[in-house]
Order: structure tokens, then C-alpha cells, then sequence
């Protein structure tokens, strides 16, 4: 009797592996292209979650730095992924989500009829009011509503008189 080797990692696990570390140390330079690169990978899905996987943390870091870097990176990204529908969605919501964040102009409706995914990152991370009291009210779901909610109660409005 064959018994399978616990040892033996499959090949495109070390390729997801080597692709995330890639892309960590990637620069603003060769990041668009190296997300190229990893998208043509010949597993496409596994491709797809590296690259999905890293948006997710450049995007939050971007994110704290400021509009003008993350607008740059996006479009840099964007050139690269248009083929990939996923991807772009993911892009797209992290955007939305940096808009909100920063107090700059966004939509309801998109919110209100954003994905799962960013509805629970929204009601976790953001502190705008409005943002927080729609997903309160209307979110997608009972959990996304609750954490609105308790966030709501306990974030100070910036319309409300300093003492």
C-alpha cells in the first residue's frame, strides 16, 4: 500500500507561495508588471488569488496614505487586470471603500448594492456617519447591520460641538 508523503507541499501551492512573496517586495515600479506576470500563471485561479490577496493589502496600506497614492497604484493595477472580472470588482470596491474612508464624494446606491465582502469591510473599518448609518439601515446583512450599528453608537459625529 501507497502512502501519500505529508511532506510533498503540491507544485502550484509553492508557486502561490513564491507569488506572494513576490509581490510583497514588489516596488511601485514592478508591482503592475509583476501582477502581469503572476496573472499568467498557468493555474488561473490560484493566479487570481495571489493577486487578489496582495490587492487586499496594498489596498488597506494605500489607503492610509493618502488619495493621490492610492489613485496612482489603482490605475497603474487596473491596466493590468482588465481581463480578469474578479479583480476589477475588487479594485473597484477598494476605491469605493478609500472614497468613504477619506471623506470624498461616493455613491449610497453603490454601497447599498456593494458586495458582501464590502459591506463587511465598510462596517468594520470606516468611521464616516452616513456610510454607517446606511448600512445600519440597509445593509445586506444582519451581521454587516449590527457592526454597523454598534460602530455607529460609538463613533463621535463630526457634526456634533466639541465641548
Amino acid at each position: 500500500m501507497t502512502t501519500r508523503d505529508e511532506t510533498t507541499v503540491p507544485e502550484e501551492h509553492l508557486r502561490y507561495r513564491q507569488h506572494q512573496q513576490n509581490l510583497a517586495a514588489a516596488t511601485d515600479t514592478t508591482e503592475p508588471e509583476l501582477v502581469a506576470t503572476v496573472l499568467r500563471d498557468p493555474d488561473s485561479a490560484m493566479a487570481e488569488s495571489a493577486v487578489s490577496a496582495h490587492l487586499d493589502i496594498r489596498a488597506a496600506q494605500l489607503i492610509q496614505l493618502g488619495a493621490d497614492r492610492f489613485d496612482q497604484w489603482a490605475d497603474a493595477i487596473a491596466e493590468q487586470i482588465t481581463a480578469h472580472d474578479f479583480l476589477t470588482r475588487r479594485l473597484h470596491e477598494w476605491t469605493l471603500l478609500k472614497s468613504i474612508t477619506l471623506n470624498h464624494s461616493w455613491s449610497p446606491d453603490e454601497l447599498r448594492t456593494a458586495t458582501d465582502w464590502l459591506q463587511r469591510k465598510a462596517a468594520d473599518t470606516i468611521t464616516t456617519p452616513d456610510a454607517l448609518t446606511l448600512l445600519a439601515e440597509q445593509g445586506r446583512t444582519r451581521r454587516v447591520r449590527n457592526t454597523a450599528a454598534h460602530r455607529l453608537r460609538r463613533t463621535p459625529h463630526s457634526h456634533e460641538s466639541a465641548p
